[in-house]
């Protein structure tokens, strides 16, 4: 999997925890919208786009099969918002 382009919105609100929003292009063809860029308590994270269900849950509607590609995604996103953040200061 290639990574082909991340694309991060600042969201400029002080008192939430979520800092961002990303789409993330696949290999030229795929887009994934909506990644979320939440600040926690042991630092950033990204969160997949979800929905609600008919019993108030949350589940993600696009996830990683495996740790490995999450952790691809999520360095890769989190490198592009460190970006943002300082061409934003």
């Amino acid at each position: 999997m290639k990574i082909s382009d991340i694309r991060v919105r600042i969201i400029k609100k002080d008192d939430s925890k979520l800092k961002a929003v990303a789409s993330m292009t696949i290999d030229d063809c795929f887009v994934v919208h909506d990644i979320k860029i939440v600040e926690g308590t042991q630092g950033y994270f990204i969160s997949m786009p979800s929905r609600k269900t008919m019993d108030g849950e949350y589940k993600d509607t696009v996830h990683p099969l495996n740790t490995e590609t999450r952790n691809q995604i999520e360095s890769a996103i989190l490198a592009e918002f460190e970006k943002a953040q300082k061409e934003e200061a």
